[in-house]
């Protein structure tokens, strides 16, 4: 018995150590918690009492454009827009719940849903059917940390099959598509979920649900209108939707300068180069919250709109040149020989400003939706295409050569066919005689070029011999091109232009001699404007300009704002040299237009606003978007026209370019008419606005 006993004496004392084991920690655990209470209470209650501070950005309306007599080109159509702002303690539950329930409110298209946000939703809608998808040994990996959550997900969304998500109605697809706008946007940073086709119904009947859909919100949204529908639209350039936000290639640009990613942006040309103008400052306002939940939203600084550009463009001038190049391309298209024409440009500018009045390209192209040839705006050509421009750079050639000392005002040479060693022979249009640097610009003489050309390289003309020119003359003629704004980037302020193609191959000396005539080097219609521009000046190269003015937003009665800034007139470089250089060139543009034998008489003799002018024949080969369709190069001809008025004090200069003409005969004057009738329009307007014609009146007029 006594030995049972001692048996069964260690049990009690094992359970009585566990009991004062307990009775440890049970007492620590109540200090531990006393300690908390007492001591750090204060801190842990006001850490969950605190409130957090945080500032969100309110887009404003973007700045509008307007043509240099203030005529709308550019504007803001308000929307009815519906909007939801994620909050930083919002659950998906609660976002999926509002999206049902607005989905019952509103049509919301369906088409943008794609697969992968029908297997996201499935997920969401089926947590049971979801975690299934996962195995055992998946899970593992995850607390051995060989996989993330994320990777889960992804196993997840490759496991939901095609039958899974084909079961969804056409209500649970509007609400997945609502859910994708709630998910795409910023924690508080308001998201468009519809902002096109808004009814008055629509808008009504989710503002009367608003306390059950927290986060969503009405208010008026923008749409960017063009007043003159394709005119000069490709030029304005785009802005990209609520859908896109900040283009991917620029988002670090962006973002560090305070934008959203959801911000809408000016993507191309005018829209781009003034975004940091046209953007406006946003509403910034303050969301004061506390335990996640916004108690309470201040404005610290109001929204100011975009300010609006003035651009240099005359609008109605500009819809004239237009219909006269549509009207000339088929006048030309329907002769023979022209299967290859398919644009034509014209740049007017101020030669004493640099400001472009007109900037026109057509284009003949292809529907992409009918696949019929129709007539498009082909505006940006003048700065992001080049062509030959044949002799309309002769001007540049005669100043070269007073520049270089190659000839002296009134050099003059015989004009007949020169000979050179293993070339055929090379000549003006017709044997001229002995002409002057006047008169070799009147004639249009390519022989006078060619000798200049030669003199300025320091070779010698024998006939069936090697000129002995010094190559180093093809930089010194196209350095003093540049001067002009040839085969340079003329400093317009559109982004992605074009400073045209050099030619590569210097070997031959006849080479040298297309370079003199405008048949080596290419260059863009506005480089040729921003030329014609530089002689009518008398030397000055001003940068051109598409924008005249910025001004601060139109007030409430929409009566446009004050000037902000003013574009001065720049002065990129001066030609220097002796006055007397410039007058010669100036008098030899003058007797092209003015006097008969003159290239451009026909047209513009006895015109009252004495133009001044150089046309223009280049004989290329096709280098257009068919192209690849032919395998050997096509010869073709390209027509220029450069010049401007009055001849005496000019205020207007212009180019005209249209390349591929034709191929073969017959030949065509389509350069020379198309300048003839923009010029005829330009006065005509100017004189109408001068006796202050209605516009009734004008449109009567031109039905007549």
């Amino acid at each position: 018995m006594a030995k049972e006993k001692k048996k069964k004496t260690p049990i009690p004392f094992r359970l009585n150590f566990m009991f004062f084991l307990i009775f440890i920690l049970f007492s620590s655990l109540i200090i531990r918690l006393g300690i908390v209470q007492i001591v750090y209470g204060d801190d842990y209650l006001r850490e969950v009492d605190r409130t957090e501070n945080d500032v969100a950005n309110t887009p404003v309306p973007r700045g509008k454009m307007y043509d240099r007599n203030f005529n709308p080109v550019v504007d803001n159509e308000p929307r009815n827009a519906i909007t939801y702002t994620k909050y930083p303690n919002t659950k998906t539950a609660d976002m999926v719940k509002t999206a049902e329930i607005l989905a019952t409110l509103i049509e919301k298209d369906t088409k943008k849903v794609t697969i992968p946000d029908k297997k996201d939703f499935w997920i969401l809608k089926h947590p049971k059917e979801a975690e299934a998808l996962i195995t055992k040994a998946e899970r593992q990996k995850i607390a051995e940390k060989k996989l993330e959550q994320k990777d889960l997900y992804k196993l997840q969304l490759e496991r939901v099959t095609e039958e899974n998500i084909k079961e969804f109605t056409k209500d649970e697809l509007e609400v997945i598509a609502i859910f994708r706008e709630f998910n795409s946007g910023y924690a508080l940073t308001p998201s468009i979920v519809k902002n096109k086709d808004v009814s008055t119904k629509e808008f009504a009947r989710v503002s009367e649900h608003l306390d059950e859909m927290p986060g969503l919100d009405v208010t008026t949204d923008w749409e960017r209108t063009y007043k003159y529908d394709e005119t000069l639209r490709s030029v304005l350039g785009k802005v990209s939707s609520s859908e896109e936000g900040i283009p991917s290639e620029n988002i670090d640009y962006y973002l560090a300068r305070d934008y959203t990613r959801n911000d809408r942006v000016g993507k191309s040309y005018i829209e781009k180069q003034y975004e940091d103008v046209l953007r406006g400052h946003k509403t910034r306002v303050e969301n004061v919250m506390s335990k996640g939940e916004v108690i309470q939203t201040n404005t610290l600084t109001e929204g100011q709109s975009g300010k609006d550009l003035i651009l240099s463009i005359d609008m109605e001038l500009q819809q004239k040149v237009e219909k006269i190049i549509e009207h000339e391309l088929r006048r030309a298209k329907a002769r023979g020989n022209t299967y290859l024409l398919d644009r034509a440009f014209v740049v007017l500018m101020d030669p004493n400003t640099g400001e472009v009045l007109t900037m026109a390209g057509r284009q003949y192209g292809p529907n992409s939706k009918t696949g019929l040839t129709e007539m498009n705006d082909f505006a940006l050509g003048n700065i992001t295409t080049s062509y030959t421009i044949g002799s309309s750079v002769k001007g540049a050639t005669v100043y070269t050569g007073y520049q270089t000392g190659a000839i002296s005002p009134g050099s003059a040479f015989f004009d007949r066919k020169l000979h050179l060693a293993g070339a055929p022979p090379k000549g003006s249009y017709s044997d001229l005689g002995y002409v002057t640097d006047v008169s070799a610009l009147k004639k249009s003489s390519n022989v006078y070029m060619f000798m200049t050309a030669i003199k300025i390289a320091g070779g010698h003309y024998i006939p069936n011999r090697p000129l002995g020119i010094n190559r180093e003359a093809y930089a010194i003629m196209r350095n003093h091109y540049a001067q002009f704004g040839l085969g340079v980037r003329t400093g317009i302020d559109l982004p992605n232009e074009s400073v045209g193609f050099k030619g590569v191959d210097m070997s031959k000396d006849g080479l040298l001699l297309d370079l003199s005539i405008g048949q080596y080097d290419t260059y863009t219609p506005m480089q040729l404007a921003q030329y014609a521009s530089t002689i009518a000046n008398g030397g000055k190269r001003l940068e051109p300009r598409m924008v005249k003015e910025i001004r601060n937003p139109s007030d409430e009665h929409n009566q446009l704002g004050s000037v902000f800034k003013s574009m001065s007139p720049k002065v990129l470089n001066e030609l220097g040299g002796k006055d007397v250089w410039i007058q010669r060139v100036q008098e030899g543009f003058r007797q092209v237009a003015q006097e008969p034998g003159g290239t451009a008489y026909k047209y513009f003799g006895g015109k009252p606003y004495r133009a001044a002018a150089k046309t223009g024949t280049a004989e290329a080969f096709y280098d257009g978007p068919r192209r690849s369709q032919y395998s050997a190069p096509v010869p073709t001809i390209n027509l220029t026209l450069a010049g401007y008025a009055p001849n005496n004090n000019p205020e207007v200069a212009f180019s005209v370019v249209v390349p591929w003409v034709y191929q073969g005969k017959p030949a065509d004057d389509i350069n020379k008419r198309i300048g003839e009738q923009v010029m005829d329009a330009y006065f005509k307007l100017k004189e109408d606005r001068a006796k202050g014609k209605s516009d009734s009146d004008k449109k009567a007029e031109d039905t007549q």
